[in-house]
């Protein structure tokens, strides 16, 4: 089976932790997220893959090459303006002869593909769309089903307490090609909006295939840090990190923890961390490769990215902090902040909950 990533966006919803970084680098315990996309396709028998790319696409291309180090075959797709999501595929037609996976490219799941790809080979289906139940269905497109499955209405973002069903489009489809043919080429087109609905109207065999696993959209600061604490809690399975599971998270490699230091896990270590007398770190919680927290700070389920200096005394909780920062002594950082890459937060500073501070300043 092929499939089609959809990673060209700008991860808008994340900044300021995609400014210098697309959205499909952001770590996830300290791999890219789109490392851990490919591992678990390849893991499904889905090694031919096509990436759609629009903004800093070189930073992709570069990382991943032809897809060899990961097991797969990779191709790329270049947009040279955003074309959406049923546009960017039609972009990537030449590479495909036959019914391909499509994934919005903010998506960690456990979806059983191979059950999916029977389910939609069982009802000839032009295409079928995994859907996933939410607590709120008021901020995705849900997707009103028969009890065959087959689809009757999509219904993006109803208000609160109106929605027909819980169930909303995981943005991972199953699609026969022949459908590309109601997409203009390079013209800006959406699944939801233009394509699917056209497809109803015209009576064509729409499925939906409903399950129960794993799955969330990585696209905010807090699902950013809730998939990492469900991977390190073993809520998902992870198919990047097998087999280097420890006791306490994921190992720490080449990591100096003074012996008076508490780590309370799961946590993962990066390469060459430094962690202090007294220092505690509470997981779940990631350190990136080459980081040092001064004696008596605390890491309290934050999340932090490569290179960054944690001073004495300092406080970070349930916060993400960019690459090469520097944290002062004794400075506080409350839950819910998100910091760009090479701040500096001076010594004795408080940044309040939910603050976002973008890269490159002091404060």
């Amino acid at each position: 089976m092929k499939a089609v990533l959809l990673v060209g966006g700008e991860g808008t919803r994340l900044r300021p932790l995609t400014c210098n970084t697309v959205k499909a680098m952001v770590p996830i315990v300290n791999r890219p997220f789109l490392e851990h996309l490919l591992a678990y396709l390849s893991s499904h028998g889905v090694d031919d893959i096509v990436v759609t790319l629009c903004y800093l696409p070189d930073r992709i291309e570069s990382r991943f090459g032809n897809g060899s180090e990961c097991g797969v075959k990779l191709a790329y797709a270049m947009e040279r303006t955003p074309l959406g999501t049923a546009g960017a595929v039609k972009n990537a037609e030449s590479h495909l002869d036959g019914a391909f996976f499509v994934f919005n490219g903010d998506i960690i799941t456990n979806i059983d593909l191979r059950a999916m790809l029977s389910f939609h080979r069982e009802r000839n289906a032009v295409a079928t769309i995994a859907l996933t139940p939410v607590e709120n269905p008021s901020a995705y497109g849900v997707v009103e089903a028969a009890a065959d499955g087959r689809v009757k209405r999509f219904i993006e973002k109803p208000p609160a307490g109106q929605a027909p069903t819980n169930l909303i489009n995981a943005g991972i489809y199953i699609l026969d090609p022949t459908v590309l043919r109601g997409v203009p080429q390079g013209i800006p087109s959406m699944f939801e909006r233009h394509l699917f609905p056209t497809l109803l109207s015209e009576g064509a065999a729409v499925f939906a295939y409903s399950t129960s696993d794993y799955w969330i959209d990585i696209g905010t600061p807090e699902k950013y840090r809730q998939v990492q604490y469900d991977l390190l809690l073993r809520k998902c399975a992870t198919y990047v990190h097998r087999g280097t599971m420890e006791a306490n998270g994921f190992g720490a490699h080449r990591s100096d923890v003074h012996q008076s230091a508490i780590v309370e896990g799961p946590v993962a270590f990066g390469s060459n961390c430094v962690i202090g007398a007294g220092a505690r770190i509470k997981g779940p919680a990631v350190l990136g490769d080459g980081c040092s927290i001064s004696d008596g700070s605390i890491v309290d389920n934050a999340i932090i990215w490569q290179n960054v200096r944690v001073g004495k005394g300092a406080s970070i909780r349930e916060s993400v902090i960019g690459d090469n920062c520097s944290v002062g002594n004794h400075s506080v950082v409350e839950p819910g902040c998100v910091v760009g890459d090479n701040v500096v937060i001076t010594a004795g500073s408080h940044l309040q909950t939910g603050q976002k501070v973008w890269p490159d300043t002091t404060v």
